[in-house]
C-alpha cells in the first residue's frame, strides 16, 4: 500500500516508529491479532495498514485510552467535532490559552474521561507522555509552544485509523492475563508491557506495574496453549544493557531492533544508538532467516 501509516495521536512509547521491523516477523496472513498492553495500539493499525490479519483485539489497562481508540474506530465523526469543539475552547482563553488544558485536566481527574478530553491532554501535553500521580490522577503538563494537533489533522488520522479497524476490532480494559486466557491458536499476541525499570511497583507513566515472574508465569500460559507472540521488552544503548533477560526455557529467541539514535544521548552531546529488544516465540522464529539483512539486527538466543 502507498501513503503513510495513520496514528491517532503522539503517544510516547509507541511502537510506531518500530512496526514494519517487528512485522517481519510475523506470518503473511493470520487470524487475529492480540495487544494486551495496546497503548494507542500502534502495532494493529500498522498491521491493518498492511491487511495481515483479519481481526483485531485491543485491550490495555488504561481504559479512557481504550474509550479513545475504540470512539476513534467506531464514531470518528463523534469524536472529531467533540474535539474540534474542545480545542476551539482554548482560544475563548486569550493568552492564558494554558489554563484551558488545566482546567480540561481537572475535569477528566474529576471523572470526565470522555474520549476528547483524554485526546486533547494527549495532543496539547508534553511529548504526548502520559503521566499519573500516584493517586492515579493525570498529572501531565501542557507544551506551552503550542496549541496541540489540530482539528484537521486529528480528522485525516482518526477517520484513516477507523477505516482500517472498523467492524473488525473488539476492545477491552482487562488484566492482560485474562487476554491471555482468551488467546487460542491461529492468534498471534504482540506484547509492549511496562519496562522492566517499573515493572515491581507503581510508576507515574503506568497505571500498574507488572512484576517480572509474573509475566514470565503468563507467557508460559501462551506456550502451554501454543499460541505465537512477540514481546517489546528493554534493550539497550551505548552498550549499556536495560532489564533482565526472559528465562531461556521460554524458548524465545531475543532480537535487537535498531530504534536510532538515542534522543537524550543527542542533547547531552554523545552519540549512541537505542536497541530494543522484540523476543520471538518458537512458531515465529522459523521467519528470522527471511528477514531482510539491510536492516540492522543484533541477535541472541536466550
Amino acid at each position: 500500500m502507498n501513503g503513510r501509516v495513520p496514528h491517532i495521536v503522539q503517544y510516547q512509547g509507541s511502537k510506531r516508529i518500530l512496526a514494519p521491523q517487528i512485522i517481519q516477523y510475523m506470518p503473511k496472513s493470520f487470524g487475529r491479532l492480540i495487544e494486551p498492553f495496546a497503548g494507542m495500539a500502534a502495532l494493529s493499525i500498522a498491521v491493518a495498514y498492511r491487511r495481515i490479519a483479519e481481526q483485531y483485539y485491543i485491550n490495555d489497562l488504561n481504559a479512557p485510552l481504550i474509550r479513545l481508540i475504540e470512539s476513534a474506530v467506531k464514531k470518528p465523526d463523534a469524536l472529531v467535532d467533540n474535539y474540534t469543539a474542545l480545542w476551539n475552547q482554548q482560544f475563548n482563553y486569550g493568552e492564558d490559552h494554558v489554563q484551558h488544558f488545566y482546567d480540561v485536566r481537572a475535569e477528566f481527574n474529576a471523572g470526565d474521561e470522555s474520549p476528547e478530553n483524554i485526546l486533547y491532554l494527549l495532543a496539547r501535553c508534553v511529548k504526548g507522555a502520559v503521566r499519573y500521580a500516584k493517586d492515579g490522577k493525570f498529572n501531565q503538563s501542557p507544551d506551552k509552544r503550542r496549541h496541540g494537533t489540530t482539528p484537521h489533522n486529528i480528522k485525516v488520522n482518526v477517520f484513516a485509523v477507523s477505516s482500517l479497524l472498523k467492524e473488525k476490532s473488539r476492545f477491552s480494559a482487562f488484566d492482560y492475563r485474562e487476554i491471555f486466557e482468551m488467546a487460542k491458536p491461529g492468534d498471534l499476541v504482540y506484547m509492549d508491557p511496562p519496562y522492566q525499570g517499573v515493572t515491581n511497583s507503581r510508576d507515574n507513566r503506568y497505571y500498574s506495574g507488572v512484576p517480572f515472574d509474573e509475566f514470565v508465569e503468563a507467557i508460559e500460559i501462551l506456550n502451554r496453549k501454543n499460541v505465537d507472540f512477540l514481546i517489546s521488552y528493554d534493550g539497550e544503548c551505548g552498550g549499556k544493557e536495560y532489564g533482565e533477560d526472559l528465562p531461556k526455557y521460554l524458548g524465545c529467541k531475543k532480537i535487537l531492533l535498531n530504534a536510532g539514535a538515542s534522543t537524550q544521548s543527542t542533547l547531552l552531546g554523545r552519540k549512541a544508538v537505542t536497541f530494543e529488544a522484540l523476543y520471538v516465540s518458537r512458531n515465529l522464529q522459523s521467519y528470522i532467516a527471511y528477514i531482510p539483512r539491510q536492516i540492522s539486527l543484533l541477535e541472541d538466543t536466550v
